[in-house]
């Protein structure tokens, strides 16, 4: 049994979370951390401070504002922590990174199995398409609100690809100033906003007359509390450093 101690569990995604821990015989959170502390069906602390609770990992989807303050907790208690919190600054990366050589850190682009499943597959497909002559693109949708782009699992999908081939693409987000035949060596990658669209990326190799796609489509966020929920029975005991979801999937 993996005990689990959520921070951010008052949030949207720290309740899907806590659903699925509900549902696994495998895991269990024993304690959250949130300002709200809100009745959760477990001990919740309004900061990482005041919790004392006995836990084998952390999982964060909170607020950069609360990160530094988890990282010191995280540190001092030697708890593994799975960072899901987005829009972090450069310096508290490189805390994580600082932490990660003493306590074992996990941290990726994107939570969901489907998706780092999926970048795995394009490395080994771009090897076989890119030296045939295929061009590359990547087309990624998401709602209305979501405010930076191109994604930054659009991005983790080209670079799968671009390291496989030993970085020699480079990436073309626009080509409304181009007027000029397609760079063989170009990656495009195309943002659309709409609607309530979760998350959609497809990834085009497009060669002399055939096409083959791939496509990731998230109907809900709970693809991605999954991801973190495998992520933090991987990480429980693991030595110091810091992993990613590809560790998790291999």
């Amino acid at each position: 049994m993996t005990r689990i101690i959520m921070s951010g569990c008052c949030g949207h995604m720290g309740q899907v979370i806590t659903g699925i821990v509900a549902a696994d015989p495998d895991s269990e959170i024993v304690a959250g951390i949130d300002p709200a502390a809100k009745d959760m069906g477990y001990p919740v602390f309004k900061s990482a401070a005041e919790c004392d609770v006995e836990a084998d990992v952390c999982i964060d989807f909170s607020s950069f504002k609360a990160v530094d303050a988890l990282i010191d907790y995280c540190t001092e208690k030697k708890l593994p922590l799975v960072e899901c919190t987005t829009g972090l600054t450069p310096e508290q990366l490189e805390k994580l990174n600082e932490m990660s050589k003493s306590v074992a850190v996990l941290r990726s682009a994107n939570m969901s199995l489907g998706i780092n499943t999926l970048m795995k597959l394009l490395a080994e497909a771009a090897k076989v398409f890119a030296p045939a002559g295929f061009d590359i693109e990547i087309v990624e949708k998401h709602h209305n609100l979501k405010k930076d782009a191109p994604s930054g699992t659009a991005l983790a999908l080209a670079d799968s690809i671009n390291e496989a081939m030993d970085n020699e693409y480079n990436y073309v987000y626009d080509r409304s100033q181009r007027h000029e035949a397609r760079d063989s060596k170009e990656l495009g990658i195309s943002a659309v906003r709409g609607g309530t669209i979760v998350g959609e990326h497809e990834v085009i190799f497009a060669g002399t007359d055939e096409v083959i796609e791939f496509k990731h489509t998230a109907y809900s966020k709970a693809v991605f509390g999954k991801g973190a929920v495998e992520a933090a029975k991987f990480l429980a005991g693991k030595p110091a450093g810091m992993y990613n979801m590809q560790d998790v999937i291999r």
